[in-house]
């Protein structure tokens, strides 16, 4: 079912125009049709709010643990990606954990660069924990860009002495924007999402002539001692794998316990893919269980989720999880 999958996946993408055939609009378009392409459930309430001054949607599911919440960084590089583009996903993740999503609608390079998209992380999350929301039932989540985004306003907030989230979840994490990882050697042919090129582009629109390796921009260079509990997800065949893998390892030198799972034959973000990749809603049900057991009541925090794989045929396609 995996080679099946992703081959369907895959197929999708190649039908696509390339991305540096097309305008930034344009590439902002594209992005933003996925609300039509994967429609979230009627039973999803979806509200346009404005939370600290950023403006966000508010995703409620049916079922909501008291005060469970998730703050949510959609990707697209800094460039491009708004709730638009990842509502589905913010949404499946937000039911799964039975928890209320927030998802900010950042503002964006070129037109706002760094630090303009770390600020507006930081005062949503001021602004949940101002309005009674209790940081040990908040996970801040993010998929690349918005992987990078998840770490370094987790840095932020503890450098300003903000009491912290209960947990971070990194789905193909962009954490280094010197671009310095082997796997832009080893995997360029295997992913048909990132590549160098791309990926240099944005960071020159993010940082303009700042360093690539500002660690609040590129928190692979951070100080991460003292962060919550991390969960790292990432496919065997991303360019941005070695991003991943220098995350945790980094992380977990600092002594931050992190769980690292490389999912084998996966490419950038592929939970993005819900109704394409039967891998998509098993990783969605990993990603709910981790927050659900750290940012959840304690007498709550280890009953079983709703559709989450419990048996044999159920097992995750992971090369590797390592936790500590």
């Amino acid at each position: 079912m995996t080679s099946q999958g992703i081959a369907v996946v895959r197929g999708h993408l190649a039908k696509l125009p390339p991305s540096d055939t097309l305008t930034l609009a344009d590439r902002r378009k594209q992005y933003d049709r996925a609300e039509r392409v994967f429609p979230v459930s009627p039973e999803i309430e979806v509200e346009t709010v404005t939370i600290g001054g950023v403006p966000a949607e508010r995703l409620t599911p049916p079922s909501v643990r008291d005060g469970a919440r998730i703050l949510y960084m959609h990707g697209g590089g800094y460039c491009i990606g708004s709730p638009r583009s990842h509502r589905h996903l913010a949404a499946a993740i937000g039911t799964a954990a039975e928890a209320i999503v927030v998802l900010p609608d950042y503002r964006l390079a070129p037109e706002h660069p760094f630090p303009a998209a770390l600020d507006d992380a930081v005062a949503v999350y001021r602004a949940m924990l101002a309005d009674g929301a209790s940081p040990g039932r908040i996970a801040i989540a993010g998929d690349s860009a918005g992987g990078g985004l998840t770490v370094a306003a987790l840095v932020a907030l503890r450098d300003a002495g903000v009491p912290l989230p209960a947990a971070g979840v990194c789905l193909s994490p962009w954490v280094d924007l010197a671009c310095s990882g082997g796997s832009y050697a080893t995997r360029p042919h295997a992913d048909p999402i990132v590549t160098r090129s791309g990926v240099e582009e944005m960071a020159a629109a993010y940082l303009g002539q700042r360093d690539r390796k500002t660690p609040l921009a590129s928190p692979l260079y951070a100080n991460l001692a003292g962060l919550p509990p991390l969960l790292v997800h990432v496919g065997s065949d991303e360019v941005l794998l070695d991003d991943a893998i220098g995350l945790a390892d980094r992380a977990r030198a600092a002594g931050v316990s992190v769980t690292l799972e490389i999912w084998d034959g996966m490419i950038h973000v592929w939970p993005w893919f819900l109704t394409m990749l039967a891998e998509a809603p098993t990783a969605v049900g990993a990603i709910a269980a981790f927050v659900r057991s750290h940012a959840a009541p304690a007498a709550r925090a280890n009953r079983a989720l709703p559709n989450e794989s419990s048996g044999s045929d159920g097992a995750r396609p992971v090369t590797s999880s390592i936790t500590s």
